[in-house]
């Protein structure tokens, strides 16, 4: 009898094996592409979004005598953000609208095969702060695509053939995605853009065989659509209730209430939760959408096989000023207070740098990683509320009034571009802006596929608020995240908008908007190198070693929030958003044109 049941239960493994076929191998064959560190096999170099490489041929002691191996043109201009990927002797590399894909060989450097989507040219202007797209996927033999006009499309990773594809929204009604998908287990999850056309924001996983939906949930709404239990998903440790979005907001104001998510998504494989963030919620105008806004501005932990949410954390309730919360979440194992805990670190765009348990989502440290934040003066540590100045919120001073010298402005002291952390300094390395802004929100209303912004902004250096006679526009900081401390932090002249690579060889790298691949020691950050590439940088710098060698890539190209001035020619101070008139100067350091430039170290 005893050998009958085993011989059942091998029946029905062998079953359940075959009703989800290539589960476990593309997982596994992901993380063993992974676990190696001669592959770049996800955006941030593992499901942590650490972007820390064990490679150290390339040291603090050596880094000097980089030099440049190779270049590609991407032959695109506008913003590239995001970076290649590398698997075994193949790179991938993508570009802005219209979304090429390109398959280089790195024996040769030619090109293997190419992919360019035919796009509609209406979803460009539906989509915001540039036409960007921030990096490709790669699982079981495929090459996962988010287009910007919301097609999800899966090549195979040889020939660049379409195997599949599917539509994850809709350009007519602001829908638009910029994120790079993330491949966990069978399937593949991305998000969606358009917080400033009334989007309502939502995370949807596709299995990777076919494209068919796995789940789907919403950002905000009903607890079902969200993926919510009000019983078991808490906040702070509490359970969130029922409603708990929809009491929040005025009427059916949630059906266009933003909360988007075209962020960065980390994963822990032990917890099987996946780790986002999601956006400001609609429109800028906070006077007409009285309430905390819920579930926009907010960190979600969510089981990756369910859907369903475990725990939440609202950073910024009612935002007032467009501090999105999807920046990258940070997975590590660090010691807090001589206790050793699983955290998840994030730096907001409202200029805190927020420690969390990701287990529980117990809220552990926050404090502000620039000194000229002063939108508020701390975050309540029992309630997770930051503590609002009143001269500097844009629902108290009201509706045409233009609220001044808010530190930081809306583009944060730190926008998408990822952090990374190394576990030899247990350093965290911030690429961040040091901007201010006036803001004055308006009337406006909501018409299904055109901007329902409602406020004006301008942008300048935080030096103007601060009085320091300073007029740098970004630093680059080493942070202590169980402290919440800056470590160092280097000055430059305009925002840092590139990720950031940290390695086994104590060197960080990060690019410059005028720019400038940098390398500086990571214990010190003192500069060891520098080198000026074709454009702006406001793509990630990755690593991989190939035959032996180890090798540095960075993309640049200018464009994103900070460069749409010379990305979509636009000149007023107020135009993309306010962007223009702080990075006015731009244009005299650097010009479009996308280009990949591969480093490495003489023979």
């Amino acid at each position: 009898m005893t050998k009958r049941i085993i011989g059942i239960i091998s029946m029905i493994g062998v079953a359940l094996a075959l009703i989800v076929p290539g589960t476990s191998s593309a997982n596994s064959e992901l993380m063993k592409l992974m676990d190696n560190p001669d592959n770049w096999a996800i955006w941030g170099g593992d499901y942590a979004g650490t972007r820390y490489s064990k490679l150290n041929q390339i040291n603090s002691k050596n880094v000097g005598d980089l030099q440049v191996a190779w270049t590609f043109s991407t032959g695109v201009l506008r913003g590239h953000e995001g970076g290649p990927l590398v698997v075994g002797d193949t790179l991938y590399i993508h570009t802005p609208f219209p979304n090429k894909v390109f398959a280089i060989s790195l024996n040769d450097q030619t090109i293997l095969w190419r992919y360019e989507p035919k796009q509609n040219p209406d979803t460009i202007p539906v989509m915001c702060c540039d036409t960007v797209y921030r990096g490709l996927a790669y699982a079981d033999g495929k090459i996962f695509l988010q287009q910007a006009d919301t097609h999800l499309v899966a090549l195979n990773a040889k020939t660049g053939k379409v195997i599949w594809r599917i539509k994850n929204g809709d350009p007519k009604k602001g829908e638009t995605n910029t994120n790079a998908p993330v491949v966990i287990k069978d399937k593949v999850l991305t998000g969606i853009s358009g917080g400033e056309f009334g989007v309502r924001g939502f995370l949807a996983a596709y299995y990777i065989k076919d494209g068919s939906l796995a789940w789907k949930a919403y950002s905000v709404g009903p607890d079902d659509e969200m993926l919510i239990d009000p019983r078991k998903t808490t906040h702070l440790g509490k359970p969130v209730g029922r409603n708990s979005s929809t009491n929040t907001w005025k009427g059916d104001q949630w059906k266009i209430g933003g909360g988007t998510t075209w962020g960065w998504y980390t994963y822990d494989p032990q917890l099987n939760l996946v780790y986002y963030g999601t956006g400001n919620p609609s429109t800028w105008n906070p006077v007409v959408r009285p309430g905390d806004n819920r579930w926009s501005m907010t960190i979600f932990a969510r089981d990756l096989d369910t859907g369903k949410a475990k725990w939440v954390y609202q950073m910024t309730p009612h935002d007032e000023w467009d501090y999105d919360g999807i920046n990258e979440m940070i997975l590590a194992d660090i010691k807090i207070k001589g206790k050793n805990r699983k955290v998840l670190v994030h730096f907001d765009r409202n200029g805190f740098g927020y420690t969390l348990d990701r287990v529980t989502g117990e809220l552990l440290v926050a404090e502000k990683y620039d000194p000229a934040v002063n939108w508020a003066t701390h975050i309540d540590m029992k309630t997770g509320r930051p503590q609002v100045v009143a001269k500097y919120s844009t629902h108290q001073t009201g509706v045409d009034t233009n609220t001044k010298n808010v530190c930081p402005a809306a583009l944060g002291s730190k926008d998408q571009q990822p952090a990374a952390f190394s576990p030899r300094t247990g350093l965290f390395y911030v690429p961040t802006n040091h901007v201010c802004m006036d803001y004055e929100p308006f009337e406006v209303e909501y018409v299904a596929g055109q901007p329902f912004v409602g406020a004006t902004l301008s942008m300048f250096p935080a030096g103007r608020v601060t009085g320091d006679g300073t007029t740098n526009l970004g630093n680059f900081i080493a942070w202590d995240a169980a402290k919440g401390k800056i470590v160092w932090s280097l000055p430059e002249m305009f925002s840092v908008w590139s990720g950031v690579l940290a390695t086994a060889g104590d060197v960080v790298f990060y690019g410059t908007l005028e720019g400038y691949l940098k390398a500086v020691d990571a214990k010190t950050g003192k500069e060891l190198y520098k080198f000026k590439t074709p454009s702006g940088i406001i793509g990630n710098v990755n690593t991989w070693k190939h035959k032996g060698k180890q090798y540095i890539g960075i993309l640049s190209g200018i464009g994103g929030w900070a460069g749409i001035g010379m990305a979509a020619g636009l000149t007023g101070d107020t135009d993309g958003l306010g962007a223009v008139g702080a990075y006015r100067g731009l244009d005299k350091y650097t010009q479009l044109g996308g280009v990949l430039t591969v480093f490495a170290l003489p023979d």
